[in-house]
């Protein structure tokens, strides 16, 4: 009995103890308490760690209610970086970019003014060679000539069925087109050129430089022409027949490809042509040109939707050219990389 006494009676004494040195520890004060048979220094450490759990429990079950005044450096910095833009944020004439430290300099026209494009950059445009002779025509000689020039004009049949005189619709649908043989030669050539470790002589970025062309003439086309529905579903199915159809071809013979985007380009000279004669005679009205074309081609600022047909056509027959010139190299025997490629030449 008297043993449970003295036990309870530590207990107690203990529990005191704890309790003092847990209000010491909330009002900065160091109290070492002893307790019965233990010495004064080791029942002080006792005590401060049992206070320094009750402070750290206090503080948990007290977050909610009490926030802390200042948070940790590592929670503001996070916090801090989630509040930074994406995007680049311009201060009078400093550009401040996210994250990398990377933002593009400050880009203007010759004229002063800013430049708004993003698609494309002021040493990207020129001005149309407009010289160039629309009537060129390869004359089908071989066999494999008369195959691309069937070929072509078999495809033409479905597009005037369709498109008819909306040759506004039927130019948008060309560029879809149009801008596939390039991307897929230049693929073509840049994969040949890493397996064997070959220079390309320059006709991969003559290339995709001519992809990029016929790129620029379908974003300015659809400024002009607004699709429907269907049409945009009618470009996916083309898109993906004829590229496919065209890399396969592409594989198989070159001179083929190429001989056939010659006798396109032809096709394409033709329906411009016919594009501006409706201009011409109001079937079509010439309305201002888009900015987009203004810049790209360098147009005067007054320019008009025939001033923007005018140099589309002109680098079509430049597109010609330069598949027809392509083909009779294959048909030489040589490899594209044997003659200097046409580069710069829209």
């Amino acid at each position: 009995m008297s043993q449970l006494l003295v036990k309870s009676v530590a207990k107690r004494a203990i529990a005191g103890g704890y309790f003092r040195r847990y209000l010491a520890t909330a009002t900065g004060t160091r109290v070492l308490t002893p307790t019965f048979g233990v010495p004064a220094a080791a029942s002080g450490v006792q005590v401060e760690r049992f206070s320094v759990v009750l402070v750290g429990w206090k503080r948990m079950m007290s977050t909610a209610a009490e926030p802390t005044s200042s948070p940790p450096p590592s929670t503001e910095k996070a916090k801090k970086s989630s509040e930074l833009p994406m995007e680049k944020v311009e201060r009078g004439d400093m550009v401040v970019s996210s994250y990398w430290g990377i933002s593009r300099p400050k880009i203007k026209r010759e004229d002063g003014t800013e430049w708004p494009w993003n698609c494309f950059m002021p040493w990207e445009t020129y001005a149309a060679d407009l010289s160039i002779d629309l009537h060129k025509h390869h004359a089908p000689k071989t066999f494999m000539d008369k195959v691309a020039y069937r070929t072509v004009k078999l495809l033409r049949i479905p597009t005037d069925l369709f498109f008819k005189r909306r040759y506004g619709c039927r130019a948008m649908m060309l560029e879809t087109v149009a801008a596939v043989p390039g991307m897929v030669g230049g693929m073509l050539l840049h994969l040949r050129s890493l397996r064997k470790f070959q220079q390309s002589g320059g006709w991969i970025k003559a290339l995709l430089e001519e992809a990029e062309n016929e790129r620029m003439h379908l974003m300015t086309m659809v400024e002009l022409v607004k699709p429907k529905w269907y049409e945009r579903l009618l470009v996916l199915t083309v898109q993906g027949v004829f590229f496919n159809g065209f890399f396969a071809v592409y594989l198989i013979s070159p001179k083929l490809a190429h001989r056939i985007v010659g006798y396109l380009e032809e096709e394409a000279i033709h329906s411009y042509t016919e594009y501006l004669k409706d201009i011409e005679s109001g079937a079509i009205e010439n309305v201002a040109a888009p900015a987009i074309a203004i810049d790209y081609w360098r147009l005067p600022k007054d320019a008009t939707l025939k001033d923007v047909i005018t140099v589309i056509r002109a680098d079509e027959a430049h597109h010609r050219d330069v598949n027809h010139f392509a083909s009779d190299i294959h048909y030489q025997g040589k490899e594209l990389r044997e003659a200097p490629a046409p580069v710069g030449y829209h």
